[in-house]
């Protein structure tokens, strides 16, 4: 009898070690305003704000096994508008213009996730997170797109709460940047947008966000 419960009890510890775990996150919230600006040159310059707004993403998680880690591919999109100020010069004279840009953006991260497992509802955790920020702008003044690709960074923390065991409530807080001083900027001008050589500025956002979480046990 005492072999048998020993057998049953590694059985059981060696399942355990090797569980693993697949999760579907969704998410929609609000990120807030932020300032860009650039000073270059008397002729090179922009000053604005890109406005807060919905955003909404999804992203599938892989726990390790037997941990509190977990890797997430997550994609989230934002459309919102830039109200900037900049320098319009075109080699015969200096033209201050403010113009309102349409400006989307869509972000490609990588995130690592620690849980801190309170009980079997609530589940906090804390996470970094590297990838890429992708915009895409349009200048009604002059009709011109243009896009840029950055590297980007984001922090983020807060806590599921599981309703069942498959099924959760997600909410956190979370700030992401694009960098846009490696390369060149994100530069608003006579070209509508683009990637400057000269300018840049870097993009800092918060926001708050929920969804649903999906759990998947392997």
């Amino acid at each position: 009898m005492k072999k048998i419960t020993m057998l049953f009890v590694l059985a059981l510890a060696a399942g355990t070690a090797f569980s693993q775990e697949l999760r579907v996150n969704t998410y929609a919230g609000y990120v807030f305003d932020d300032k860009v600006e650039s000073y270059y040159s008397a002729t090179s310059y922009y000053d604005g704000k890109i406005l807060g707004g919905f955003r909404w993403g999804a992203g599938i998680e892989y726990q390790l096994p037997n941990t509190t880690k977990a890797f997430e591919l997550q994609y989230l999109r934002q459309d919102t508008t830039a109200p900037v100020t900049y320098l319009d010069y075109d080699g015969f004279g200096n033209d201050v213009k403010n113009t309102t840009f349409d400006l989307s953006t869509n972000w490609i991260m990588l995130n690592g996730t620690n849980y801190f497992p309170v009980s079997e509802v609530a589940e906090p955790y804390f996470g970094f997170g590297i990838g890429m920020a992708i915009f895409d702008t349009y200048n009604p003044d002059n009709k011109n797109e243009n896009g840029a690709t950055k590297f980007a960074w984001a922090l983020r923390g807060g806590s599921n709460f599981w309703f069942s065991e498959k099924v959760g409530l997600k909410v956190q807080a979370s700030l992401m940047s694009a960098v846009q001083g490696a390369g060149g900027g994100l530069y608003f001008g006579t070209g509508g947008a683009g990637a400057g050589v000269s300018t840049y500025s870097t993009m800092y956002q918060f926001g708050f966000d929920g969804g649903l979480v999906f759990r998947f046990p392997q």
